[in-house]
């Protein structure tokens, strides 16, 4: 009988992992005690610690390697007229497999982690408009509030007084704030980085991600300043534990709003509100409208300023990067692909539900 060969092994071993995947996915409170709370902090904190002092990332260096090999691969395969297809197959399910594994030992097991409505003790449900409507008002509220302490009048935007290297360094500090009131989320070894590509992520349409071969958060770093500090404060939410974009998008708001600078309250803030009216806006127009109508002029010129910025780097590939990424999120516990994303509403009105009845 002809043995296997190392590729083969490992391309079988994909098929076991996957198994094994969607078995451990069962039992989320185990993965929440052994591995999110476990060996995770362990995985993190020693990435942070071996990379985090190098100025710049890591992880984009290891993407530009395996990108770069895997484009020679495929040169290489085609220039040969696709000789041992069967071998070549088997290569690349064998690298696959490997990446499989790491990328889950990593980071990967926390998107079948219990969820935050059962780690904070908060009630699933569906919301009412009225519950919906009045978390966006509560938002509106607060953000206006804050605007007024950044500007002299209710016309003019918010800029930013730092530059984008300063509000990175300073997101740790507004997690610093977020862990006097939840110490699990405490940041230390710190390792936010500017990507690589921002660039290209941008024309892709992603503000950050995380790497998981690195531990390395990264934020793109062209986005306007106004943005920054509520994605920075996401991606470091990805970077301890937070794999669900819903739960990494509240805990970064948490972050943002509770931090002592104001600056990252209205970036936490506007970003709030923003998914807020768009949840109104799907049940209810009109109010969406009204919403919109009590919006002061200089909170709509800082809404304005960041969808023009989306808006001169769109292009006819995006649609498909954002849909590869909508695949993924789906193949992870998140059936709602890109909109996980605002489903962190169901988080908001939910703790502000918590809240008013304290």
């Amino acid at each position: 009988m002809k043995k296997l060969t190392i590729y083969q092994l490992l391309t079988l071993l994909l098929v076991v992992q996957l198994l094994l995947v969607r078995l451990v996915s069962y039992f989320p409170n185990f993965i929440e005690q052994y591995y999110s709370n476990g060996i995770y902090l362990f995985i993190s904190k020693l990435f942070r610690s071996v990379f985090g002092w190098i100025p710049f990332s890591i992880g984009d260096v290891y993407y530009f390697l395996l990108g770069l090999i895997l484009i020679i691969s495929v040169y290489k395969f085609i220039k040969n007229k696709f000789k041992d297809t069967k071998y070549h197959l088997f290569k690349f399910g064998a690298y696959l497999s490997v990446f499989y594994f790491l990328f889950h030992l990593l980071w990967g097991l926390n998107y079948h982690r219990n969820s935050l409505f059962q780690t904070l003790n908060l009630e699933q449900k569906e919301y009412t408009l009225e519950e919906l409507t009045n978390l966006t008002y509560k938002l509106l509220d607060q953000l206006t509030e804050t605007h007024l302490q950044l500007v002299s009048n209710d016309t003019l935007k918010v800029d930013i007084p730092y530059s984008k290297n300063e509000i990175i360094d300073k997101t740790e500090l507004a997690y610093i704030s977020l862990s006097k009131e939840y110490p699990e989320y405490s940041y230390k070894k710190v390792s936010l980085k500017k990507s690589l590509f921002s660039l290209p992520l941008t024309y892709m349409g992603f503000s950050g991600y995380y790497n998981p071969l690195s531990g390395e958060a990264q934020v793109d770093y062209l986005v306007p300043k106004v943005s920054l500090p509520m994605i920075s404060c996401h991606e470091v939410a990805h970077q301890l534990g937070l794999a669900s974009e819903s739960e990494a998008n509240f805990i970064g708001y948490l972050a943002a709003t509770r931090s002592e600078d104001k600056n990252f309250n209205y970036s936490g803030y506007i970003m709030a509100l923003r998914y807020a009216v768009s949840s109104v806006r799907f049940r209810d127009s009109l109010a969406s409208k009204k919403i919109i109508d009590e919006i002061p002029i200089g909170i709509l010129k800082n809404i304005k300023e960041s969808e023009e910025f989306w808006q001169a780097y769109q292009n006819d590939a995006e649609p498909f990067f954002k849909l590869f990424y909508d695949n993924y999120l789906k193949a992870n516990q998140q059936k709602d692909g890109m909109r996980s994303y605002s489903k962190m509403v169901n988080l908001l009105v939910a703790y502000n539900e918590k809240n008013s009845a304290e």
